[in-house]
């Protein structure tokens, strides 16, 4: 393994990228090299001897390993320092055997005459043209001295490992938007694969590290628009700080796959349209959307020309079951949850063939792991907790120490009810925490902690909780209860908590609304929300995707009347939240025209750039279904900056992210 190393005698770093010409003399343009483990120390870990024990000469070493390269590559390094130790001159005249793949430097210090006391250090450079017979090349620098005594060490033993890089292969996966690169690098490092429509590229993966001493690395191509042909191009770089590029290769893009609602049996196709003002830059990146009502369901992602470069092909879905929300991962998957409608189980029992699961799936669609509502309703009996869940829905929520926070609800049955005579079966949401192998460790029943007497709207569906978020600043979440119109803190301290109600925010809640009219002004049937940086706790911002169905008004204002606000319209606000003084500033709130009333899903997250993005899920312009996400300026005139439309399709929920792997941002 190629090391850096620096010689203390004379103080010349051998670094990889700038090779060492030794003291006092002039860069090169080729790599450097450093011993290995093996070989012995360098002249400035020798320790002083008495004038009249020690050797005349000294050497750092008597091997020096240029390690692992690829041929081609040229390497250049100090492989021994002389020391003359005497009291008068020596003589030497460093020389390789001819014919050899090691050459004496241009930089070597030491010529003929060294004088006592002084030092001088031999440059080789390492220049293979091809792979090394038997894994390894091998040469003698002999050092010639003249003038020392018998049994001087005179010769270095130099080696060094030439490897030609393989060429790599493009394949088909089950995904026909997604390709698999396959390449084998010689020795350790990481691949990253460039790809594009173009050999300009444009788009790459992130990089993924070969096996200890090399081996073949298998990567995941993906952010390609269907029926295209892409270029692609895999880039090595080595442990050394050597790189390598393969040949170009091509791959051809088929067709959208059936996903998710396409009943019909045809070629997905949402109906997306997006659009950039002249003169606006968004924020790059790609739209992860989660997309539920309508003939194009499913889970799938878009560039910001609205192309679809992304699909999860939802090959097993039963009718009236589908996906709810797709998060990626930090080990590139996405995970996501599928069930029934949330209020589905008020109709009756859930038929025993829908799939309701908790699913991990790579970038081809291929299924990771999966556990069912079934499982969990064991892992929680076996785990002491008296819940059973009738659904998964709307959110989950991955945790950094692996655990998942998924949303699910369940059924309890009430007698004589205020208003409500008989019995009664009422539908509220449990918050699941699933450990690393997603076996149920704790749970948060709004049963335990809520009042069933309190029910804004469209009761017996009494909470309709639809957002998870995580603080990590003290490990507890807040919970979206839509129709209590509640934004609700729970104490879950990272799974040690009792799960009891640190505070409620929303009208009717704990805080003083500031910067806006109450009632009218705080959210309503909210879905989304989203904390905005750090911190998360303490004095924070979020903001959320305020749908305003359940809108409250001052005494005495009409809505909908001359000089009142209209009855149904949806707002996008930013709010500081004070924990301690219990206020909630509003700093950003858009009103979106009621034309764009957004009666249902959605959500809202400031970008990188600080604008804000949201979805309006489900408007209906000419009593049809449609979408429209924004990008906004973040102050008073809310300027867009990026519109995407969907018609004849509800997308849920929507989110900007820097491309389709983590870590790795695309600006095209």
């Amino acid at each position: 393994m190629l090391k850096n190393r620096r010689s203390p005698l004379c103080g010349c770093a051998l670094l990889l990228t700038a090779v060492i010409a030794g003291c006092g003399s002039s860069g090169k343009t080729t790599m450097t090299a450093a011993p290995t483990a093996n070989s012995s120390p360098v002249a400035g870990t020798v320790t002083p001897q008495p004038a009249q024990s020690r050797p005349q000469v000294t050497l750092s070493g008597t091997s020096y390993d240029f390690g692992n390269t690829l041929a081609g590559n040229n390497l250049s390094g100090t492989v021994v320092q002389i020391i003359n130790n005497g009291s008068s001159a020596i003589t030497l005249q460093p020389s390789l055997a001819a014919g050899s793949l090691f050459h004496l430097a241009a930089g070597t210090t030491c010529g003929i005459r060294l004088p006592a006391g002084a030092s001088c250090g031999v440059d080789v450079s390492y220049a293979p043209t091809q792979p090394s017979p038997g894994g390894e090349d091998a040469a003698a620098l002999n050092l010639n001295f003249r003038g020392t005594p018998a049994g001087t060490p005179s010769t270095v033993a130099l080696t060094g490992h030439a490897f030609m890089l393989s060429a790599g292969t493009v394949s088909a996966t089950i995904n026909p938007q997604v390709a698999l690169y396959t390449i084998t690098p010689p020795f350790a490092g990481n691949v990253t694969v460039n790809f594009g429509p173009t050999t300009s590229y444009g788009r790459q993966t992130w990089s993924v590290p070969t096996p200890s001493g090399g081996g073949p690395v298998t990567i995941f191509v993906a952010g390609m628009p269907a029926n295209t042909v892409y270029h692609m191009q895999a880039t090595v770089t080595f442990e050394n700080g050597q790189t390598a590029t393969d040949a170009d290769h091509t791959f051809s893009v088929g067709q959208l796959p059936e996903v998710g609602g396409s009943t019909a049996h045809a070629p997905f196709n949402p109906g997306l349209t997006a659009s950039t003002p002249a003169g606006e830059t968004p924020q790059p990146g790609v739209e992860l959307i989660s997309a539920v009502a309508g003939p194009s369901q499913g889970l799938y992602a878009t560039d910001l020309a609205g192309n679809v470069i992304w699909t999860y092909p939802f090959t097993d879905q039963v009718a009236n079951s589908g996906i709810n929300a797709g998060k990626l991962l930090p080990n590139g998957d996405i995970v996501m949850d599928i069930g029934v409608s949330s209020e589905a189980p008020l109709n009756g029992p859930t038929p025993s063939n829908l799939l309701i699961a908790i699913r991990e799936v790579d970038l081809t669609g291929k299924i990771v792991r999966q556990t069912t509502l079934a499982q969990v309703n064991a892992g929680l009996a076996q785990a002491g907790i008296p819940i059973t869940l009738v659904d998964f829905h709307h959110d989950i929520e991955p945790l950094p120490n692996g655990h998942l926070l998924v949303m699910a609800n369940t059924l309890k049955q009430f007698t004589n009810l205020p208003g409500y005579p008989g019995t009664i079966s009422v539908l509220g949401d449990v918050v699941i925490d699933l450990d690393q192998n997603w076996n149920p460790v704790w749970a948060w029943n709004e049963f335990d902690h809520l009042d069933v007497n309190r029910h804004p709207m469209l009761f017996p569906d009494w909470t309709h909780s639809n957002a998870i978020i995580f603080s990590p600043d003290d490990g507890n979440f807040i919970v979206s209860v839509r129709h209590q119109n509640w934004l609700i803190k729970v104490n879950y301290a990272n799974g040690s908590g009792d799960g009891s109600i640190l505070w409620k925010l929303g009208q009717g809640g704990d805080f003083t609304l500031q910067g806006g009219t109450d009632p009218t002004d705080w959210f309503y049937a909210q879905h989304g929300p989203n904390f905005i940086g750090s911190p998360t706790a303490g004095i924070f911002k979020l903001t959320l995707m305020d749908n305003g169905d359940d809108r409250m008004f001052p005494p005495g204002v009409t809505c909908g009347t001359t000089g009142a606000p209209a009855c149904l319209y949806s707002t996008v606000p930013v709010l500081q939240v004070n924990e301690s003084a219990k206020t909630a500033t509003l700093l950003f709130h858009q009103i979106i025209p009621p034309n764009l009333y957004n009666s249902f899903g959605g959500n809202s997250e400031q970008l990188p750039n600080g604008n804000i993005e949201y979805d309006l899920c489900g408007t209906y312009p000419g009593r049809v279904l449609s979408s429209d996400v924004f990008e906004v300026t973040q102050n008073d005139q809310a300027n867009t900056v990026w519109h995407m439309h969907s018609t004849g399709t509800g997308l849920y929920r929507a989110f900007r992210m820097p491309s389709l792997y983590p870590g790795v941002q695309w600006t095209q």
